[in-house]
């Protein structure tokens, strides 16, 4: 009993240490179980309202940008909790909530208005069809592109270089092999992520996992 309530005052102790992250997944949670009591028809029509698309960008855009970060599509949270758990988490506690939350508002914001722009300049060109325009487009993997690219900078080199490379591959790949408007989004919200450095400074020494691995065999 006493190691399970040292375990749990762990976990709440981490859970307190990154509270932007951990709000944000409940958020996420709760709207999560909402889209699941509705019919696929209402569900569909309710998160294009909620979309970062051209038609509700031009009409509603602050609202938008706020409210498509604050639904999933697909309808599965477990993954987004280890997903945040393991980057945004990690972000939050090293560089402090505000300027983790710059970092995830600015990748959203601008890879949304540039993925979304290149579709307009798409449909404007005959590419892509008018229709696109009202694409549902809603969910966080732009902030968490960010927030995986700037990471890139908690790590010490050579081990940052290698990191990148993952992190590059895992996203330019798809856009190289397939692209897509979203691909393309992701990429941008990459760069943004790299381009976040200055918000990084003074925030400590970077983690060298050689000297964790030789703290663990001692």
């Amino acid at each position: 009993m006493t190691q399970l309530r040292r375990g749990l005052g762990a976990v709440a102790a981490y859970v307190r240490s990154a509270p932007g992250t951990y709000l944000w997944l409940a958020v996420l949670f709760v709207t999560t179980v909402a889209l699941h009591h509705m019919s696929p028809r209402v569900e569909e029509e309710f998160l294009r309202q909620r979309s970062t698309n051209i038609h509700e960008l031009s009409s509603h855009p602050v609202r938008v940008l706020i409210t498509s970060a604050m639904w999933i599509d697909g309808g599965h949270w477990l993954p987004y909790a280890v997903l945040y758990t393991a980057f945004h988490a990690q972000a939050e506690r090293w560089l402090g909530t505000a300027r983790w939350l710059a970092v995830c508002v600015a990748a959203h914001v601008l890879a949304t208005l540039a993925s979304e722009g290149a579709l307009l300049q798409a449909i404007r060109r005959g590419v892509a069809p008018l229709s696109a325009a009202d694409t549902l487009d809603i969910g966080v993997s732009y902030a968490l592109a960010g927030v995986v690219a700037v990471l890139a900078y908690r790590i010490a080199a050579p081990w940052r270089y290698a990191y990148l490379a993952v992190v590059l591959t895992v996203y330019a790949v798809p856009f190289v092999l397939s692209p897509t408007f979203t691909d393309f989004g992701h990429l941008i919200s990459v760069l943004i992520g790299l381009g976040c450095y200055p918000l990084t400074r003074s925030r400590g020494k970077a983690w060298n996992p050689k000297e964790t691995l030789a703290a663990l065999r001692s």
